[in-house]
Formats: structure tokens, C-alpha cells, sequence
């Protein structure tokens, strides 16, 4: 292109003037930079100063471009040179990037060397229209009981994660470092990537971090694979983005968020489909968590992201503290404060409402199979559980479990490879029952 190579020169924004603070001892600016007589320059292209820091466009005025940092810029002055880079923001793709630990920028932060790489895909790329898409049908197993029987996920859908501080986010590096090792001691991850950019991180690479996870995701969705990603969290890229706004001179809006914040995060979910079956049928599936403050889910982020997903999963700060996790709110307590005035059918049904609670409990880093879960719930509705005592129910199902594994295989085998609860099923299942609840009450 005519542009690339085109010298100009660079004009830091008056706000961002570099500063040395007594307690720090380094130069810190606001990581803007305001450019004058870059012609032709397109939106989000990056653009490269003489001292080799990388920008993006964002801001196409008519006498200046409003440019963001990648970087520190400790070194950009007014009248330095600056580039057109000719091309759109973009990072490395490849198989190479599973297991690893990388920034916004596509580049390792886990110390284990460079990924090799020799593709590459734009950070932000149009959402999939619909005829490359194909109707949501395959079930995301999350193996956690409470989400997978009562809000389940299908591959190429976008599930909110909502609730307060705690119930669902972590953005500190020690957070960040604790999932990573938590996904190593399990194995997962072998196939998982993480993306991170920490609360101390510049603006413009928690802005651009779920982009690049996203693009990174598009990478093997496209190559017949499924995939899902977790936004932990979109509250904090669209405070990040604020801050940009606020500094590239944008008329401020609501809550001083910019105009453009819905279109922000909807061009980020709509890229998450289900590819039609001329495109190999891949999937991507969102699940962006956005953060509410005492549960007010009014505030103009959630309500946003709320109107851009298919479903939301509402977590309770009050259910979190009582010890009822996942903290999914399906709780009819509000009916238990008349037990003495109600029927005794009622009664018995709220008793085993709270046992039916218990078997939705499931310790961190416990997954349970679908035959698992299927072989509780069963277990629950069918009034098994009912002569237990509340803090009896965890002890027997996790036996009841264990048992089936060990002396009813044929049950396990029989419901993956027919995917249907058949009479021979139930019927082992009843059977198990029974025999595991003869011992535990000899043991109890």
C-alpha cells in the first residue's frame, strides 16, 4: 500500500506529558499518543514509532489520529517518526499455543521459550453470518450438576456468568497463576490457552486481551474443533476501555462510558457460533462473566451484556457464603419460614427440595460424567434420599457413586454408548440403590 513506510510525526497528548514520580523512579504517560500528519491511516491498523513501540489507530480525526500504546512508550517524544504499518491489528496462530501462558500480544509470559508460529488472524474479524452457521443441537457438557441439569450450555452459545465479587471473578496474578496451576496438576492443560492481562496491565492490552482469545478460538473453530472461552472478566475491559475513551477526547455517555460500549462487546459474543456442516461443523462458545455489585443487575454492563447472550447464570453472593457452591440460585426457601402452617404433602416436598439443594453442591475441581449425574439426580427425584438426614445426603451419594463404578459397569457402559436412560438402565440403577443403601445404614 501507498502508505506503508509513510514518515510523520508523533505528538504525545497533552494529558499524557511524561512524568517522573519521587516514589517510582520511572516515566509513566497515559499511553496515548496524538499524531499529525498520518494520511489514509485505517482503524485499528497498527502503527510503529522510530523507537519500535507498536500502536492502533483507534481515533481517525480530521486534522490527528488518536493512537493507543502497546507498550510503555518511555521512550516516544514529541516529534518522533511514526509508520503506518500497512496492516490490521493482528497475532500468530497455531497448534503451538496450547498450554501455554501468553499476553494480549500473542506473546509467552510462562517462561517456557517462543511459540512457533506462521499464521496469523486479525484480533478483531467480522462475527459468522448465517448461512456459515448451523442451529445450536450439541450439548457442552460442563460436568458441573447444577448448570448441565437445570441450564445447559450447547456448543456455540453465549451463557452469561453474572453475580458479585468472589462468586465468580479473579483478575490478580496470583488468581491467574493459581487457575494455571490448577489446570496443570489436572491435566487440562494440554488444551487450554491463557490469555492474561492483570489489573496493573495498560488499558489497551486489557482491551484487546479478549479479542485475542477470541481470535485464538476462531483459529480451531474454523479447523473443525470445538472450543469455549471464558471472559473473566467484560466489567474490566470495559472499564479499560472507558479509560482510553475518556483519554482520546470521546463524548462520554451514560455511567461516562463511550457510545460504542454495546457495540464493544457484541461484536466480541457474536463471533461465537456453531459453524455449518460445509465448514466442518467447529464451534466456539462464549462464556463471558460480567461482575455486579451487591447484586444489582441493573448497572449499565450487566444489562448490556445481558441483552447480547442467549442465557444468563445468576450467582448468589448470599448462596456463596453459605457454602452452597456453585452458587446457581434455585433455592424456594422463602416458602420453609410457614412450614408448621403448611400440608404435610407440602412439607415432605420442601424436605426433599433442601435434599435435592445437597445433591447440587459440588466441591471445586470435582467434575461429575454425565452417567454420574444422571445416576444423582435420579437418585434425588425419585424420593431415595428422603429417610436420609440433610447432612447424610453428600456422604451416601458419593458412595452411591463409587459403588456403581465398581459393581454395576455394565450401567455406565450401557448409558454412554446408547445416550438413552433405558428400562435395563434404570433397572441397575434401582438396584444399586438399594444394595448401597442397605450398607449405609448398617454403617451409619
Amino acid at each position: 500500500m501507498a502508505r506503508v513506510g509513510q514518515d510523520t510525526v508523533a505528538r504525545q497528548a497533552v494529558e499524557g506529558i511524561a512524568r517522573q514520580p519521587e516514589a517510582e523512579g520511572e516515566i509513566r504517560g497515559d499511553g496515548i499518543a496524538r499524531i499529525h500528519g498520518l494520511d489514509e491511516v485505517m482503524t485499528i491498523e497498527l502503527v510503529e514509532f522510530e523507537e519500535r513501540t507498536i500502536g492502533i489507530a483507534l481515533n481517525l480525526e480530521s486534522n490527528n489520529v488518536g493512537v493507543v500504546l502497546m507498550g510503555d512508550g518511555l521512550m516516544i517524544q514529541e516529534g518522533s517518526s511514526v509508520k503506518a504499518a500497512g496492516r490490521i491489528a493482528q497475532i500468530p496462530v497455531s497448534e503451538a499455543y496450547l498450554g501455554r501462558v501468553i499476553n494480549a500480544l500473542a506473546k509467552p509470559i510462562d517462561g517456557r521459550g517462543e511459540i512457533s508460529a506462521y499464521e496469523f488472524r486479525l484480533i478483531e474479524s467480522p462475527a459468522p453470518g448465517i448461512i456459515s452457521r448451523r442451529f445450536v443441537y450439541e450439548p457442552l457438557q460442563t460436568r458441573l450438576i447444577a448448570n448441565d441439569s437445570m441450564i445447559p450450555i450447547g456448543r456455540g452459545q453465549r451463557e452469561l456468568i453474572i453475580g458479585d465479587r468472589q462468586t465468580a471473578i479473579g483478575q490478580k496474578a496470583s488468581s491467574v497463576a493459581q487457575v494455571v496451576t490448577n489446570f496443570q496438576e489436572r491435566g487440562a492443560m494440554e488444551y487450554t490457552i491463557v490469555v492474561a492481562e492483570i489489573a496493573d496491565s495498560p488499558a489497551t492490552l486489557q482491551y484487546l486481551a479478549p479479542y485475542t482469545g477470541a481470535a485464538l478460538a476462531e483459529y480451531f473453530m474454523y479447523r473443525e474443533r470445538h472450543t469455549s472461552i471464558i471472559y473473566d472478566d467484560l466489567s474490566k475491559q470495559a472499564q479499560a476501555y472507558r479509560q482510553m475513551s475518556l483519554l482520546l477526547l470521546r463524548p462520554p455517555g451514560c455511567e461516562a462510558y463511550p457510545g460504542d460500549v454495546f457495540y464493544l462487546h457484541s461484536r466480541l459474543l457474536e463471533r461465537a457460533a456453531k459453524s455449518s456442516s460445509r465448514l466442518g461443523e467447529g464451534s466456539m462458545t462464549a462464556l463471558p462473566i460480567v461482575e455486579t455489585q451487591s447484586g444489582v443487575v441493573s448497572a449499565y454492563i450487566p444489562t448490556n451484556v445481558i441483552s447480547i447472550t442467549n442465557g444468563q447464570i445468576f450467582l448468589s453472593t448470599d448462596l456463596f457464603n453459605a457454602g452452597i457452591r456453585p452458587a446457581i440460585n434455585v433455592e424456594l426457601e422463602a416458602f420453609a419460614q410457614f412450614a408448621s402452617d403448611l400440608l404435610k404433602a407440602t412439607q415432605n416436598q420442601l424436605a426433599r427440595g433442601q435434599r435435592l439443594l445437597e445433591l447440587l453442591k459440588q466441591p471445586q475441581s470435582a467434575p461429575l460424567t454425565v452417567e454420574e449425574q444422571v445416576m444423582t439426580i435420579y437418585t434425588g427425584m425419585n424420593g431415595y434420599l428422603d429417610s436420609l438426614e440433610l447432612k447424610q445426603v453428600r456422604k451416601y451419594l458419593v458412595e452411591l457413586l463409587t459403588y456403581v463404578k465398581t459393581n454395576k459397569p455394565e450401567f455406565q457402559e450401557i448409558l454412554s454408548s446408547t445416550k438413552a436412560f433405558t428400562e435395563e438402565v434404570e433397572a441397575l440403577l434401582k438396584e444399586a440403590i438399594q444394595e448401597q443403601m442397605e450398607r449405609f445404614l448398617l454403617q451409619e
